[in-house]
């Protein structure tokens, strides 16, 4: 019998401050400098979720010896090129898109085959975005022409920098070219559309060789590699695309308020606060604070009776990207039509989000009208609900089945959620804090 849970009432009113567990981005981007840096690199409150686990293991398979506990991990990093690993070595990335394809970057010099395996999910997923760049350092990919895992790796001796014009906005490509780059002798050049920008910061704060300049719509990257990293010790900020399901929540929650503590709010990572703001929400960002080059602040958020529709400007789509389905569960109670579009890249995330985005709005009597990339969304102020819903074959996407628990605890209805354990890949704690720190019942 597949495992399910059941949301039957909605919350009560509450007035809590809750600590959401580390960054994703930063936990997996932290491992695989670590890796890479000479000696023993330190981490706190690293995110203990499945994708994570995931990248410690395909390291660990990489001859990385790496000490994990409540409090702490520990990595022994090889320095740059160290990894020491046998033959027909398989490393499994699960359902991590940004391990995945970090990992192949510092295999370029891989002397043997490498296969890079993932989970049905992954194993959907497009690699070529990382794979182009990746033959023009040199390295060699197996079967060829193949963009989908499994595939195989093997690098060369004549690792050679490049140049790349990164159109997409995708902060998984601009970090692999980056991560590889640290093996390639001479200046490699990035041209690359606006996205997160954790790998440039953690560069500057290791003191690695990289200039960066911002113009209006791109970033430009020059990285000299071959150089050697010192080992870097984290304690590892909240992650704001996690808190992003609490903030909703107590938008639609009645009488409550939440203060979120210690959170990312780096520049690249908070178009989610902006867009709900915009939207009539009054969440502030207090205590800022600067941490080894990332801003902190404490969220600080309150119920909201009333939403505005919005035309969401395009420039916050990559700074929002892993938040807009939750963001769509606001617009569902706005006065009015709002519409996001040019969001062809939520479609190339674990699941075709967009499309999962609709049908869930459409299921709790929501109309939209849905393009390829762009989604209306007609919004129903009085929005209850007081059916039985059933939410099923989503291809276990942690952040659909994320958005539909909100839904129940704030919109009402019965709920039957399947595949509840999705959300370990990036928030093993998200019902513990829901029931204990928010007195949600979830059975």
């Amino acid at each position: 019998m597949s495992i399910h849970v059941t949301i039957k009432e909605i919350l009560k009113p509450f007035n809590r401050q809750i600590k959401i567990p580390g960054d994703k981005s930063l936990s997996i981007r932290w491992a695989l400098l670590a890796s890479q840096a000479i000696g023993k690199s330190k981490a706190y409150n690293l995110l203990r979720s499945e994708d994570v686990l995931n990248a410690l293991n395909g390291l660990k398979k990489l001859g990385v010896k790496i000490k994990l506990n409540r409090k702490y991990c520990i990595v022994n990093g090889l320095g740059i090129n160290g990894f020491k690993y046998k033959k027909n070595l398989t490393i499994d990335a699960g359902n991590s898109g940004t391990f995945g394809r970090l990992i192949l970057a510092l295999l370029i010099k891989s002397p043997y085959k490498i296969k890079l395996i993932g989970d049905k999910s992954l194993s959907k997923r497009d690699f070529s975005r990382v794979i182009n760049p990746l033959k023009e350092f040199g390295a060699n990919f197996y079967p060829k022409n193949k963009s989908m895992l499994p595939i195989y790796i093997q690098g060369t001796k004549f690792v050679r920098p490049i140049k790349y014009y990164e159109n997409i906005g995708s902060a998984q490509i601009k970090s692999c070219i980056m991560l590889a780059a640290l093996n390639a002798p001479g200046a490699t050049k990035i041209q690359a559309k606006k996205s997160r920008n954790h790998t440039e910061i953690m560069y500057k704060y290791l003191k690695l060789p990289i200039k960066t300049h911002s113009k209006k719509n791109f970033d430009l990257i020059e990285i000299n590699g071959e150089k050697k990293i010192n080992p870097i010790n984290y304690n590892i900020p909240s992650d704001i695309s996690s808190s992003a399901f609490f903030i909703v929540l107590t938008l639609l929650s009645k009488k409550s308020s939440l203060v979120i503590k210690d959170v990312n709010i780096n520049s690249s990572r908070i178009g989610c606060i902006s867009i709900l703001n915009k939207m009539g929400a009054n969440i502030v960002l207090k205590n800022k604070r600067n941490y080894k080059g990332e801003k902190i602040a404490n969220i600080h958020v309150e119920s909201k009776n009333h939403f505005k529709p919005i035309n969401c400007p395009t420039k916050y789509n990559t700074s929002a990207i892993d938040e807009f389905l939750i963001i769509f569960l606001v617009a569902a109670k706005a006065k009015g039509v709002s519409y996001f579009k040019d969001l062809n890249e939520l479609n190339k995330k674990e699941s075709p989000r967009l499309k999962f985005g609709s049908k869930i709005l459409n299921m709790i009597g929501i109309k939209t009208v849905l393009t390829e990339n762009s989604i209306k969304i007609y919004g129903n102020p009085s929005l209850k609900l007081n059916k039985n819903f059933e939410m099923k074959n989503y291809l276990k996407d942690h952040r659909v089945m994320a958005l539909c628990t909100v839904a129940a605890l704030t919109l009402g209805g019965k709920w039957k959620i399947y595949d509840p354990e999705s959300i370990k890949t990036s928030f093993p704690t998200f019902f513990k804090i829901l029931k204990k720190d928010l007195g949600a019942k979830i059975n």
